[in-house]
């Protein structure tokens, strides 16, 4: 997914700051899980290694998420963020969790939920 570089994810150190690469996989995940899960998860871990600085110079990012496992009530994806000329500038895992919004709580995932992620770990 292409992102757009917004002048304020830019910090007073002129490079994207590192709490709005949370954002850029946030719009990932929820572009990619929605179709599949709608709402109802939540990210319960992110481990996160920036390799690059982000400038607003460099006018857009491409944000990747590939399915590395699927587990009772949660997915672990491992992610990127790369510029123009494919230079990773961040990469890490981020683990995602059915949400239950009425018990405020996780659940395991359902069949139809399970088969949606296993299709997209295929892709």
């Amino acid at each position: 997914m292409r992102i757009r570089i917004r002048w304020r994810d830019v910090d007073a150190l002129g490079h994207v700051n590192n709490a709005v690469y949370l954002t850029y996989l946030e719009e990932l995940l929820t572009a990619e899980l929605s179709p599949v899960l709608g709402d109802d998860w939540v990210t319960v871990r992110a481990a996160l290694d920036f390799r690059r600085e982000v400038r607003l110079a460099d006018a857009e990012v491409t944000a990747s998420a590939e399915i590395d496992r699927i587990g009772t009530s949660s997915v672990t994806a491992a992610v990127a963020v790369a510029l123009a000329d494919g230079t990773v500038a961040l990469e890490g895992r981020v683990v995602l969790a059915a949400w239950d919004p009425e018990i405020r709580r996780s659940r395991p995932w359902t069949e139809p939920e399970r088969r949606a992620l296993a299709a997209l770990s295929r892709r």
